[in-house]
């Protein structure tokens, strides 16, 4: 692909904003569990992500397979019981259990992904207080979810859960740009090369830019950021800064929401499971395309505020976006369709067409 300056789609922006993204906040004058040194803050501001080793403890993310485990028997069911597959595959465990479905079914591992239900044990993890007391190192002492969560159902060998290059606001609207949002990339195993763990962009961020991307890669719905764009647009060095990041169990990868990033194939024999949560100061756009908005963690005027679960897990995102684009009569709503579309389509040329990007078209010409 040549880099066309002279193209303009919705989502792209001459506009640069590297201060909330390269300027840490002065270090926190409490000393709270979770916080990380101060040097390593400064590390996440220049380098655009950092790996926490240790973070979690083996009783807190065991309660999330656990629950992944629920969800995966679910789904086994509802194939099993409209004969979609012949067997539950009780005998295999989480690390393989899903594999065997999408052998049988192709797809399941789509299914799963789009169910977005939150088991409690996730709920924790994200509204952790040793993860906010980090948080408050990074965004100041007022913390929101982001509502852009995802379980990433990354089975062996499948193009569908290949996630190309991209900076995450290259998926929300643009007036995400302009104000950290803070990921934490959770993997509910060691994450390593060959299952499947991120590639980071180092420096990738410190333009203070969200690049053109284009859509969609292969047969998904991910948008693409080409290696010359991250080279020419946003200065990453491809020979030097282009670095895999295996994380062990109990970690993650901290990153914000301009750097490049990839994850690589899975080519184990395991799912590689990893939940991405996010956040934010709520005093700034949620760039969720007026979708929904975050849930509230933190706030030094409510000492004693509790997130309001039930108000955040009562907005339907599917449901919304469905309901502002899509035509009546949409056959979009089957359980089992495996097609996936949303508004980031519509910021960004969509240069290969495939099952997901004609649906986007379908419901948005309606």
């Amino acid at each position: 692909m040549a880099y066309d300056q002279k193209k303009r789609f919705p989502g792209e922006s001459d506009e640069a904003f590297p201060a909330p993204f390269i300027s840490p906040p002065s270090p926190v004058t409490t000393i709270k569990p979770g916080q990380l040194p101060y040097t390593e803050i400064q590390k996440f501001f220049d380098e655009g992500y950092l790996v926490v080793k240790n973070f979690f403890t083996r009783d807190e993310l065991d309660s999330c397979r656990r629950d992944i485990e629920v969800m995966v028997e679910q789904l086994a069911q509802k194939l099993f019981n409209t004969g979609k597959v012949k067997n539950l595959y009780r005998e295999y465990g989480l690390f393989q259990r899903l594999t065997k479905l999408e052998e049988e079914y192709t797809g399941a591992n789509i299914l799963l992904f789009k169910y977005q239900k939150m088991p409690e044990s996730i709920q924790k993890l994200w509204s952790n207080e040793r993860i906010l007391n980090l948080m408050e190192q990074i965004l100041g002492p007022e913390i929101a979810g982001h509502p852009v969560w995802n379980l990433r159902t990354k089975t062996p060998k499948s193009e569908a859960v290949n996630i190309p290059w991209h900076q995450d606001s290259g998926y929300f609207s643009n007036e995400s740009y302009d104000h950290m949002i803070a990921t934490a990339w959770i993997p509910f195993l060691d994450a390593t090369e060959e299952n499947g763990c991120m590639e980071m962009a180092k420096f990738g961020h410190r333009s203070g830019k969200v690049a053109v991307h284009e859509c969609c890669a292969g047969p998904t719905w991910y948008i693409m950021l080409a290696h010359e764009v991250m080279r020419d647009a946003l200065g990453v060095d491809l020979e030097k800064h282009i670095i895999p990041e295996p994380v062990p169990y109990g970690g993650f990868i901290l990153f914000n929401n301009l750097t490049p990033h990839r994850s690589l194939p899975n080519n184990s024999n395991d799912v590689r499971w990893s939940v991405d949560l996010r956040w934010q100061s709520p005093k700034l756009p949620y760039g969720f395309f007026g979708i929904q908005d975050g849930i509230l963690f933190r706030s030094p005027g409510q000492p004693d505020l509790k997130p309001d679960w039930k108000a955040f897990f009562s907005v339907d995102r599917k449901l919304v976006w469905q309901q502002r684009f899509s035509k009546e009569g949409d056959d979009a709503n089957n359980e089992f369709d495996t097609r996936i579309t949303g508004p980031w389509i519509g910021k960004w040329e969509v240069v290969n067409h495939n099952a997901h990007t004609d649906l986007f078209t379908k419901i948005t010409s309606g």
